[in-house]
């Protein structure tokens, strides 16, 4: 299972590129608003890479997580596509990633040996 996860997170990737700058997308059950939708993207986003890909810095997921909310943003300023770029958006991305780098930092630091622990 675990070696299908790196796979399921670039599927993931892209699903969220191609919704993000589709000039009309679905409506989601329920109709969550532009920053609830942000922030579920990312969190997926992240919690998917930490699980993807567990032996990187976390830094080396939140950095690249958080520029790739930029560049959302950078794509959806393009008149043609209808979209409307907002900073607050990458905001929610950066924070939803920061959020669960934290749970995430927290839970490996938990799980290390009570021996490792002392030291």
């Amino acid at each position: 299972m675990t070696r299908y996860l790196p796979l399921v997170f670039w599927a993931a990737v892209i699903f969220t590129f191609v919704m993000a700058t589709l000039p009309h997308p679905p409506d989601l059950p329920g109709n969550p608003n532009d920053k609830i939708q942000h922030i579920l993207a990312f969190v997926t986003l992240s919690v998917l890479a930490s699980a993807a890909y567990p032996q990187l810095n976390l830094l080396r997921i939140a950095v690249p997580l958080s520029l790739f909310g930029a560049l959302i943003e950078l794509v959806q300023s393009i008149p043609a596509l209808h979209r409307d770029a907002d900073i607050v958006d990458w905001c929610a991305d950066t924070l939803a990633v920061a959020v669960v780098v934290a749970i995430v930092w927290l839970w490996r630091r938990r799980a290390v040996s009570p021996a490792e622990n002392a030291r």
